[in-house]
């Protein structure tokens, strides 16, 4: 296991294809969800407890040897929005392009010739982490940051927001992102004995029909 290698997949400048995504921050903050740091942060703690909980969960089955495709189909599931489905599937392709070239893994080529259009980015992410030599609950801790993170920095585009007060919520969830990282892996943990049923499949409805509405505007600043 390398230390190095978590923060190398966790670096934002890691070319993911992450930073032309909001994480639903965009239209969240058009209808007026988020408009301060508290209300950022109150969005941000949503998402890590629903979406960041099946992506860290997804991303630690995936470094424990789960079969991608059947994760790919869980993740699908627990996707209701053919909009997310797709921003997932594309921020996937562009990671698996990154870390073929990085982590070279027999397991990655494999995943690329399963998936030509691009899995869902917690599987590949997983997988990625897997070829470094990573843990499941590295795996899960990136996927869990991602989740609040993008929403972060975003906001900081979309509102002028002091990135000193961005910073700041992503480090008062700190511990509450532990926390979720630890009941992930858990959960990842029994995918062996019990299928991808025992995957969570937390839900956050506002953030499905907000995704639905934003994919329809005739401008916007990030893909998703």
């Amino acid at each position: 296991m390398s230390r190095a290698a978590l923060l190398v997949l966790a670096d934002g400048r890691f070319p993911a294809g992450g930073h032309a995504h909001s994480g639903g921050a965009e239209a969240a903050v058009k209808d007026g969800h988020i408009t301060d740091p508290a209300s950022l942060e109150e969005f941000c703690r949503g998402r890590l407890h629903t979406a960041g909980l099946v992506a860290g969960a997804l991303a630690a089955a995936a470094v424990l040897g789960a079969d991608p495709a059947a994760l790919d189909a869980a993740a699908d599931a627990r996707t209701p929005s053919p909009a997310l489905r797709a921003a997932a599937r594309r921020l996937g392709r562009q990671l698996l392009r990154a870390a073929r070239a990085t982590w070279p893994s027999a397991e990655l080529d494999a995943l690329a010739q399963r998936f030509p259009k691009g899995a869902h980015q917690p599987v590949v992410l997983g997988l990625a982490a897997r070829a470094a030599d990573l843990t499941p609950a590295d795996a899960a801790h990136c996927a869990l940051y991602e989740s609040v993170s993008g929403p972060a920095t975003a906001t900081v585009r979309l509102l002028s927001l002091d990135p000193f007060h961005a910073t700041g919520v992503l480090a008062r969830l700190a511990p509450e992102l532990d926390r979720v990282a630890d009941a992930a892996v858990d959960a990842a943990r029994a995918v062996a004995a019990d299928g991808t049923d025992a995957l969570p499949a937390a839900s956050a409805p506002l953030l499905e029909v907000m995704a639905e509405a934003h994919a329809a505007w005739p401008v916007r600043l990030f893909a998703s």
